[in-house]
């Protein structure tokens, strides 16, 4: 098995893992206030990641504890507002909704170098809001205050993936990746402590959800992918990203019996249609249908030899 078909299979396994945690986060939510969830979450992820790579932690400088706190708030927006979000929409609706990400991050490149969007963004784009539409908006022609939060969300992220490009050019990816965690976890009990009534899981369903967000999703899942991206290309794991919402939508009908209606099943896959559409990139297709075509014409040349 080649490297990269390796890195390929075990983003899909942190993607299966993100798929379920929206599944952990509705388990924790019956017992668990949002920030606590969070804040335990995060903690927790940082203090397995801290372990694993103590050495990395002995190296840290000012600079890359200023690019962590700017990361790790980001990071703490990011899931405030998805698991706040969760806890007003369907599991498989928010999976959908922060998926928007993978379209976010080209839209506000754009911005930024001020050029306008390529044709496939914008096809993906006008796919995704339709699909969003069929997904969120009601008989009333109204969308629910959840899923806006998870919009919201996308958005952050975004903006986090692209702040994280910038500043791993410049530190260690693997130290700002476990410092952010423990920036993430301090702001959200901070929070907790101001807003609710922190406490440690007391329920089974409880302390499934903060293990599982915290090893799986969290510890796992950062570090993972991290080290797993060095080794395929970013066309790769931009499709492989595609799933998470594919798994967020399996698990929340097979663990929480969520119902799929002719509608949202539409709006699902016009979503996954639009991201695709937005994430392939054509111009390595070309080269790699031409390269065969011109392999095979090669191999049917020595054939007729």
């Amino acid at each position: 098995m080649s490297q990269q078909t390796l890195a390929n299979m075990v983003l899909i396994v942190i993607n299966a893992f993100w798929g379920l945690s929206y599944v952990f986060m509705k388990l924790g939510l019956g017992s668990l206030q949002a920030f606590n969830i969070v804040g335990l979450r995060f903690l927790l992820a940082f203090l397995i990641a801290g372990i694993l790579f103590y050495k990395r932690l002995m190296l840290v400088t000012k600079k890359v504890i200023i690019s962590s706190f700017m990361l790790g708030t980001l990071l703490f927006g990011v899931f405030t507002f998805v698991t706040f979000g969760v806890s007003m929409t369907s599991a498989s609706n928010a999976g959908f909704l922060v998926s928007l990400t993978v379209i976010f991050v080209p839209l506000i490149n754009c911005l930024l170098v001020r050029r306008l969007p390529s044709w496939q963004i914008f096809i993906g784009l006008i796919f995704i809001l339709t699909g969003i539409g069929l997904l969120t908006i009601k008989n009333s022609l109204t969308i629910n205050y959840g899923d806006l939060l998870c919009i919201i969300g996308a958005l952050l992220y975004a903006i986090f993936i692209i702040l994280t490009g910038k500043l791993t050019k410049e530190d260690d990816p693997l130290t700002l990746g476990i410092l952010q965690l423990g920036v993430a976890g301090l702001l959200a009990m901070a929070f907790s402590i101001l807003f609710e009534n922190p406490s440690l899981p007391s329920t089974l369903n409880s302390w499934i959800a903060i293990l599982g967000l915290g090893i799986l999703c969290s510890a796992v899942g950062f570090i993972c992918q991290t080290i797993a991206q060095k080794y395929t290309t970013p066309t790769h794991t931009g499709l492989i990203f595609a799933l998470e919402p594919i798994f967020a939508a399996l698990f929340a009908v097979l663990f929480l019996k969520e119902v799929f209606t002719l509608k949202d099943i539409m709006g699902c896959s016009i979503v996954i249609l639009g991201i695709l559409i937005a994430q392939v990139d054509m111009g390595s297709l070309s080269k790699l249908k031409y390269k065969n075509v011109y392999e095979g014409s090669g191999k049917g040349l020595i054939t007729r030899k």
